[in-house]
């Protein structure tokens, strides 16, 4: 993997925790810390993309579904038809 050095400003705070991090031996360096962030990042940024696709799909397939579509009334009038039929034991 090729390596390219960048310069980053960080607050205070977030320089802290690397440090930190750095001191009780969970991390070698500043650059293993920010590496371990990036892919946290970037494994997060996936899983959104493939939540993302996956909603399109859900409302995609709803919209070519070809059942009959019904008014918010006729929902209503087969749901109350529903709360009126006897149920089975």
């Amino acid at each position: 993997m090729a390596m390219e050095k960048l310069s980053i400003t960080l607050p205070t705070e977030m320089v802290d925790i690397i440090n930190a991090e750095i001191e009780t031996g969970a991390f070698a360096s500043t650059s293993e810390v920010i590496r371990a962030a990036m892919r946290a990042w970037m494994r997060q940024e996936e899983e959104h993309k493939e939540r993302i696709a996956s909603i399109r799909a859900r409302v995609q397939a709803s919209l070519d579904d070809p059942s009959p579509d019904m008014s918010g009334e006729e929902i209503d009038a087969w749901l109350q038809t529903l709360e009126e039929e006897p149920v089975s034991q």
